[in-house]
């Protein structure tokens, strides 16, 4: 399954390309926040998710009489892989170029 965070920014970055132009600081800004999300979907909740995994069998080797032996286990799915992240920039990518081809953003500069 794409990542849907990926590609909803993904399709936001080219939508404002399109729109502002690929050279206008909204675009750069818009590009940054998509790196930013998208390194956060791979990177941080995938680890995030090893680390709850790890917690979880901590929790479980616990002894029965243990204060914590009966917390509810941790997510474990939080992040994306790798191609995850990738499918969903190209899908955003996809929709957001489709999109702007239909409604006549990047020839004109504005909408129709």
């Amino acid at each position: 399954m794409p990542s849907s965070h990926s590609a909803t920014v993904v399709a936001l970055a080219v939508a404002v390309g399109l729109q502002e132009g690929f050279g206008s600081s909204l675009f750069a800004t818009a590009a940054i926040f998509a790196s930013v999300v998208m390194y956060d979907a791979f990177g941080v909740r995938l680890h995030a998710g090893k680390q709850a995994e790890v917690l979880n069998q901590i929790v479980y080797e616990l002894p029965s009489e243990h204060p914590l032996a009966e917390t509810r286990p941790l997510r474990e799915l939080l992040g994306h892989t790798p191609a995850q992240v990738f499918a969903g920039g190209v899908l955003g990518f996809a929709v957001a170029t489709f999109t702007g081809m239909i409604a006549g953003l990047g020839n004109s500069g504005s909408f129709p």
